[in-house]
């Protein structure tokens, strides 16, 4: 009997990954993320990124500085956006951290003044959420109207608690690590120091494995299986961290922002979105592929005609 796309039989039923599915998996994922045109959807990211950007910083800010201390979650914002993007960019960006809580405004003005916030601040999540069910094979004319367009802006506000959340613990664990260790360094042996400094990479792993598998379960209007996401995050944050490194090499050795002059700081943090956001629809494509070969199960919607049949699935979630 013929094997269907979904790598098994139709006498077999769903059966379990296997090591040899690999090769085959990452063929079907390279033609579905081509298929897609990431290029295309990275670029209109990487420009509502930009336009975000302020807002995004801001609120983010607030959110886990009024927790841990605004000038110390600046530092270190600051100071992971250097690694990767240089001094310049980071100095750009600490410009759009100016805290403007001082200036004497008016109720009406204050409360456009947090609408617009907002509003550009979930931009991008919006953008993202698009692009995400396109690869989904969303009809995206059954997203049009007021009401959804709402609930996309309202989800996009929900992953900026997400984000400020998931920074907030992350700072938490690494700021005790840093205070266990400086205080024991004198008893501790140096493989115990290493032992610490691991931890604390595995949390900023952790951290970026629980942002992409937020991303790729709740953002699209499809239900996704966790199993599915589970997977398709693992795989993307190795991509992601492996791309970091390389990026940052590029950005620190190369300096390509400097060819555009003082618009080189936009430059460069478009590029690393670019970059960022093809990673990140490589690994949707194969949180796809994988729930189509393994769960042979129709993507449907998570509201209108497709919710009965949605919740008829999330009844049989592992």
């Amino acid at each position: 009997m013929e094997k269907t796309d979904n790598y098994m039989t139709a006498d077999q039923g769903r059966r379990s990954f296997k090591i040899k599915d690999v090769p085959r998996l990452m063929v079907d994922t390279y033609k579905k993320w081509m298929a897609s045109d990431p290029f295309k959807l990275s670029a209109i990211v990487a420009y509502y990124a930009i336009l975000s950007l302020p807002a995004l910083v801001v609120i983010i800010l607030n959110i886990v500085g009024a927790v841990w201390g605004r000038d110390i979650v600046q530092g270190e914002l600051l100071a992971e956006i250097t690694k990767v993007l240089g001094q310049e960019t980071a100095e750009s960006i600490r410009l759009m951290m100016v805290d403007r809580g001082d200036e004497e405004t008016g109720f009406f003005t204050a409360t456009v003044g947090i609408l617009v916030l907002l509003y550009g601040a979930t931009g991008v999540f919006f953008q993202l959420q698009q692009a995400l069910d396109t690869i989904w094979g969303v009809n995206l004319n059954e997203q049009d109207g007021i009401l959804n367009i709402i609930k996309s802006r309202a989800k996009g506000f929900g992953f900026i608690l997400i984000i400020g959340f998931l920074l907030l613990i992350s700072f938490i664990a690494t700021s005790l690590l840093s205070a266990f260790s400086n205080r024991l360094a004198e008893f501790l042996p140096a493989s115990l120091i290493e032992f610490i400094f691991i931890i604390d990479i595995a949390i900023s792993l952790i951290v970026i494995y629980m942002l992409f598998a937020a991303l790729f379960k709740f953002l699209p209007s499809v239900y996704v299986r966790w199993k599915a996401v589970r997977v398709g995050a693992g795989l993307t944050t190795i991509l992601f961290i492996l791309g970091e490194v390389a990026m940052a090499y590029y950005f620190n050795t190369m300096e390509p922002g400097s060819t555009y002059g003082a618009a080189g700081s936009i430059i460069l943090i478009m590029l690393w979105v670019s970059y960022s956001s093809l990673i990140l629809f490589f690994g949707a494509n194969f949180t796809r592929v994988y729930a189509d070969a393994y769960y042979n199960e129709a993507h449907q919607l998570k509201t209108g005609i497709g919710f009965r049949r949605f919740q008829h699935f999330k009844k049989k979630e592992e």
